[in-house]
């Protein structure tokens, strides 16, 4: 996503958010049972990630993965089945969705130079995020330790522009739509997002010469750099 017009960037992001609806849409048409595995239904998702436990000996499935009257509390290849798929879904529905935020990163920010290692984080993070919200559940005493572990980690991330915060914000949001199965609701958010971003980069909203001077400079002293 390199050197991208922004009439290039809303083409390519219009085309896959329709390519993504529509095969998700196929995928539910076709069998039904799909949508037990991806991030969406609200409500219903949250109370099947609260119902789903895994321990050291057992794998406490709730009925609608397994399709039978009563759960499962040993280690059987159905059991196992069910949670691979699960867990693969939601999270991988959450990096396809980050995935053209990711895009319009990379394109608006290409003069400010974006960065390689931020543009991964965008996809990972939303990974850790969907996690975390399927380890904490309802649960308040889980909820205060991983507090006090972030806390205890103490780490930071320094941010050049304000603009990647908002970056990073969207892709803590995905995750967290992920693990309570409001997805829909993080689709239609990125779609918004990124169409909107591109759009204002299209019409260069809020362009101001001493940023752009300082910009230049910059990238002239890099390139300066990088001779050397």
């Amino acid at each position: 996503m390199v050197n991208v017009t922004p009439r290039q960037l809303i083409a390519r992001l219009i085309v896959y958010y329709v390519l993504f609806i529509g095969i998700v849409s196929a995928l539910l048409l076709a069998n039904s049972e799909f949508l037990q595995y991806m991030p969406f239904g609200g409500n219903d998702a949250l109370d099947l990630a609260a119902d789903f436990e895994v321990t050291e000996t057992s794998i406490k499935m709730p009925r609608e993965l397994l399709d039978v009257g009563t759960r499962s509390e040993t280690f059987t290849p159905e059991t196992v089945a069910a949670a691979i798929l699960f867990l693969s879904g939601t999270m991988l529905t959450a990096i396809l969705v980050m995935i053209p935020v990711t895009w319009t990163y990379t394109a608006t920010r290409f003069d400010a130079g974006p960065s390689k290692v931020f543009v991964r984080a965008l996809i990972l993070l939303p990974i850790a995020a969907t996690a975390v919200v399927l380890l904490i559940q309802n649960s308040l005493a889980l909820a205060f330790g991983l507090a006090a572990l972030v806390a205890a980690v103490r780490f930071r991330v320094s941010l050049p522009e304000a603009i990647d915060g908002i970056y990073i914000f969207v892709a803590i949001c995905v995750g967290l739509a992920a693990g309570v199965g409001y997805m829909g609701v993080a689709l239609i958010m990125t779609l918004l997002f990124t169409l909107t971003n591109a759009i204002l980069w299209q019409i260069d909203y809020g362009r101001n010469p001493i940023d752009d001077a300082r910009r230049e400079l910059a990238a002239a002293k890099l390139s300066k750099k990088l001779r050397e």
